[in-house]
């Protein structure tokens, strides 16, 4: 099936336009990680007590976190979740600060607040459906173990992509992946989202998609590097992408509709999951055509200030 044919459009003509715009999101995400929310991680990395609870009425915000500072727990954060098909629900998540949970004692938290919800409330008026405890020591393992396992599957994909192609094929993508993850996280900062287990799967996963999008368009530009020799790079970038577009937005497209319904109709378990995904299929899919690819080109005309070999390796053959 193709959606585009004869697609004669200069994406690299539009290479400063594409860089303005990842320059907004990326200088905003960094901004708001460094200044504004930070990483807002959550209680599977920094640890503490997160307690979900469903109340028999409508809960009123102002009344829990009352009740918890009458009960000596300040600074508890309040949190009015909705059901899976959007609506509001009966239902709070309570996460008490990270100095509340401790290794010795962390189910205190637990019982503190089980306790400030029994004198404030009737045993019937409530009840607790989750209770999530994770010591610090737990949190920050699990932070050193999500850094690693995003860093090895980034040096994984460069060494494969060495030896696949060209060191400057690896470097391009792994750069695209690293521009997706950015704006992702970023974005996580942005609107205030915390980063759980759940979330580090989704970037896993993003990383992922967006190399494979990436590969597809780069194998393309290989073959035609390798039957037009006396064709620009430029011009041949700007082909391949074409030639490619087509599989790119089916591709992207029923994937991308599958996490946007996902994130709409899954639910606030899945709603960091989805929310990355959602996001990060977009980044990965416009990288691959206004990150990666260009890079190749630029890295041409670096050589040719240089006096060096202008033409860009086709790289080595996939074996049969």
């Amino acid at each position: 099936m193709e959606l585009f044919r004869s697609t004669n459009i200069d994406w690299l003509g539009k290479k400063w336009y594409f860089l303005g715009f990842s320059l907004i999101f990326s200088v905003a995400g960094v901004f708001s990680l460094l200044f504004w929310h930070h990483l807002p991680m959550g209680v599977d990395f920094k640890g503490g007590t997160q307690v979900r609870v469903e109340f028999a009425q409508t809960p009123n915000e102002d009344h829990i976190r009352q009740a918890m500072d009458r009960a000596g727990i300040h600074d508890a954060r309040i949190q009015r979740i909705s059901d899976p098909s959007g609506h509001a629900a009966n239902k709070v998540i309570i996460a008490l600060p990270e100095s509340s949970a401790t290794d010795a004692a962390h189910d205190a938290g637990r019982q503190s607040v089980e306790n400030a919800l029994k004198t404030n409330y009737h045993d019937s008026g409530f009840s607790i459906e989750q209770v999530e405890i994770v010591g610090p020591t737990a949190g920050k393992q699990l932070q050193k173990q999500a850094l690693l396992a995003t860093l090895y599957s980034l040096i994984g994909m460069l060494i494969y992509l060495w030896f696949r192609f060209e060191l400057i094929y690896g470097v391009a993508a792994v750069v695209a992946v690293f521009h997706d993850t950015l704006i992702t996280v970023g974005a996580f900062s942005l609107t205030n989202q915390e980063i759980t287990l759940t979330v580090i799967a989704a970037l896993l996963t993003l990383i992922g998609y967006s190399m494979n999008d990436t590969i597809v368009v780069f194998d393309r530009i290989r073959e035609n590097l390798a039957s037009s020799r006396r064709e620009s790079l430029a011009d041949v970038v700007n082909r391949s992408i074409n030639q490619t577009l087509s599989r790119t937005v089916i591709a992207s497209g029923l994937t991308f509709l599958t996490v946007l319904s996902l994130y709409l109709f899954g639910g606030e378990v899945l709603h960091g999951f989805s929310f990355a995904l959602v996001i990060g299929i977009l980044i990965g899919t416009y990288s691959s055509i206004a990150v990666a690819a260009p890079m190749l080109v630029a890295y041409q005309e670096w050589r040719i200030k240089r006096g060096k070999v202008a033409s860009l390796p086709a790289g080595k053959k996939a074996k049969a």
